[in-house]
């Protein structure tokens, strides 16, 4: 897991230039003709990538976007109208048959279907209408790191260039390089925090509530303790039930107009006797993890690169081996 965390910088930048052909040509293409409504489709680590997209899609070009449930394919043998739709579905194999079952619906339906795949020679780069290899090479890990990062820095990709986002195009130039730094941090801190702690709330909002997620499923699996991710809005409803002293909250900014609620959720969680853990954000209470200045849209990712080195070195303090989680494997082939 720490190596191969550690290979994504070189990773993010071999893509940007594998996929360039393609993805300028699917930006062009969505351009003269533009989709209906964007449609995901993944699971697991995967599918936090779709949550950022999501955000993405909807607040750069306007478009909405929804995930689609895999199993209404593979299951129930229905799907929902797709004509005029553009499908994005994020996988590290390709192999997953109620993936496969789902895009081959949506396409059948008259969706446009883009894989983001990591094995370009699956199955499900072989039906996609446009195959966007993640390029991360093979991961021996079972917990994802590099993939997911290849995953979120393709779709940070494909909206700029859809979008033509200058100064995203102009920032994502600088992405390697960032995540370099980002995984030179030294996030230790939380490690008296988290190492006895048997439960966590991840915070975050807009595109850093799917890089919440990533990091409490991280948590759980390499970990072995409950993590739970929530938005900066949603958390403040029944979740806040349970919070009391000693709780561990670790809350997640970026500088753009999600930063001020994220922010004051940090001294009402203080009050109930939190252990407040925060990155990007200004003046917290507790403790405070190093966090890069970049486009706000890059901020998220930096930070998960920083989180896998801590979830690295806490799931070895816990006795645990990061690599090898029990009960789990690889390659999830749900029906």
């Amino acid at each position: 897991m720490f190596a191969e965390a550690a290979e994504a910088p070189a990773v993010v930048a071999r893509q940007a230039l594998r996929q360039q052909a393609a993805r300028t040509a699917l930006a062009a293409a969505l351009r003269e003709r533009p989709p209906r409504a964007v449609v995901t489709l993944a699971r697991g680590s995967s599918d936090h990538a779709a949550t950022v997209a999501r955000y993405l899609v909807e607040t750069h070009l306007r478009l909405m976007t929804s995930s689609a449930s895999p199993s209404a394919a593979s299951v129930y043998d229905a799907a929902p109208d797709y004509d005029g739709t553009l499908m994005l579905a994020i996988s590290q194999s390709g192999k997953s048959p109620d993936l496969l079952a789902a895009a081959g619906m949506a396409k059948e339906g008259g969706a446009r279907l883009v894989a983001l795949v990591n094995d370009e020679h699956s199955p499900l780069a072989a039906i996609a209408d446009t195959c966007l290899p993640l390029d991360a090479g093979r991961e021996l890990s079972v917990a994802a790191t590099k993939s997911f990062i290849a995953s979120v820095a393709a779709l940070l990709h494909l909206v700029a260039d859809w979008s033509e986002d200058a100064a995203l195009l102009e920032a994502l130039t600088g992405l390697p390089a960032l995540l370099d730094q980002a995984w030179a941090l030294d996030w230790s801190a939380a490690l008296p925090v988290l190492s006895g702690a048997n439960n966590l709330y991840v915070v975050g909002r807009g595109p850093g509530f799917g890089i919440a997620q990533e990091m409490a499923l991280k948590i759980k699996e390499t970990c072995g303790f409950h993590a739970e991710a929530f938005s900066a809005a949603e958390v403040r409803h029944g979740p806040m039930a349970i919070v009391e002293k000693g709780f561990p909250v670790l809350l997640l900014g970026q500088d753009d107009e999600s930063l001020e609620s994220v922010a004051g959720l940090a001294p009402e969680f203080a009050e109930r006797g939190a252990l407040v853990i925060s990155a990007g954000l200004p003046d917290a209470p507790g403790i405070s993890l190093p966090a890069l200045k970049a486009h706000p849209a890059l901020q998220p990712l930096l930070l998960v690169q920083s989180f896998y080195r801590l979830a690295n070195a806490l799931a070895i303090a816990r006795g645990r081996d990061p690599d090898r989680p029990p009960h789990l494997a690889k390659v999830t082939e749900t029906v």
